[in-house]
This record gives structure tokens, C-alpha cells and sequence, in this order.
């Protein structure tokens, strides 16, 4: 086994050896055993050059299974890798790779965007207390009827976002009562 591969293994990295299965799945974060080798596969079978800053991003989007991003939580995990990009390349490369079809962006609410590498066509759970998206397992909501789209136009894809936070509890007069560990760190 090389060493790579092995290195991969130990720091308990799925790795998928066989190229063919890269190649059917373009979105799949898949490896062949070097991580940078499977981007730039991943990045030239969507028609998009593989440059530096796209294999990098791309390496730290992908090869970390199926997530959600926001431009600026990818750019602290660039510079915490130290990786030298600007927060704007940030940005234009999460776009290049959304319209190459191997993100979908989801508006949250008009402030911000995440990204998510899962391509399938699923919902999601949108926790207001720490900010994260987290994917709704299937079959927990059924769209029974969509709407018919304007003329000229085709529906693409139904998305819901579920918006939650932590219970509290509330008084008879609505205040919110707040416990007594919350208290204890005020």
C-alpha cells in the first residue's frame, strides 16, 4: 500500500482506491489516495482550470465528506491551513465551482449564503443559535403538489429550510424565564 494511502488511513481518511469511481461521480468527495489529485480531476471534468487556489479550496471543501459552508468559514479554514488567499477569491470560486454544478447554494436568509457539496436533492434543518445548516434526514417532508411555473419557465428544484433553535421556557406573561446556569454566567 503506498504511503499516502496508508498516511490517509491511519488518520482514519476514508480513501477509495479505484479511480473509476472519482470519474462516475464527479460531486462524490471520493479518493483515489491524494487528495489534491482527485480535485483537479474533479475540477477538469466540470470544465473548470485547476488552478492553485481552486485545487486548495476545492481540497478543503471536498475532502471532508458531504458539508455546509460559508464563504468566510471557508476562508478561516483556508488560513488556518495556511493556505494564501484573499476572502474575495474566497468568494469567486465558491461561485465558479456552484455554477459548474458541484455546489448548491443555499440563501439562508438576505445576509447569508452557505454552500452545501451535497448535490442530491434534499432539505435541511437551519439552527438560529449556532448559525448551522445541517441536513434533514429524507423522507420528513413530501412536496404533494408544485406549482406550476411561469410561461417560458421550468420549475429546477424545491428547497425547504426549517428553521430552528433551542426550547425555553416561558412564564404566564410570556417573559422568557432564563435557567439558572445561564444566570450563573451572566
Amino acid at each position: 500500500m503506498s504511503s499516502p494511502i496508508r498516511s490517509m488511513m491511519l488518520r482514519g481518511v476514508p480513501v477509495q482506491t479505484d479511480p473509476e469511481a472519482l470519474l462516475r461521480s464527479v460531486s462524490s468527495p471520493v479518493k483515489t489516495g491524494c487528495g489534491f489529485h482527485d480535485v483537479r480531476e474533479i475540477l477538469r471534468a466540470a470544465n473548470l482550470r485547476p488552478t492553485r487556489q481552486r485545487v486548495m479550496l476545492g481540497w478543503l471543501l471536498f475532502g471532508r465528506g458531504h458539508r455546509h459552508v460559508s464563504a468566510e468559514m471557508l476562508y478561516d479554514e483556508a488560513c488556518e491551513a495556511r493556505i494564501s488567499v484573499s476572502l474575495a477569491t474566497v468568494y469567486n470560486t465558491l461561485h465558479q465551482f456552484r455554477e459548474a454544478g458541484l455546489l448548491r447554494q443555499l440563501a439562508v436568509d438576505g445576509t447569508k449564503s452557505y454552500f452545501d457539496t451535497n448535490m442530491t436533492e434534499h432539505h435541511h434543518f437551519f439552527n438560529e443559535d449556532d448559525q448551522t445548516l445541517v441536513d434533514m434526514p429524507e423522507g420528513l417532508i413530501s412536496i404533494a403538489n408544485t406549482p406550476e411555473a411561469p410561461e417560458g419557465c421550468e420549475v429546477v428544484c424545491v428547497e425547504v429550510i426549517v428553521r430552528v433553535r433551542r426550547k425555553s421556557a416561558r412564564t404566564k406573561s410570556g417573559l422568557i424565564e432564563a435557567a439558572p446556569a445561564q444566570l450563573a454566567d451572566a
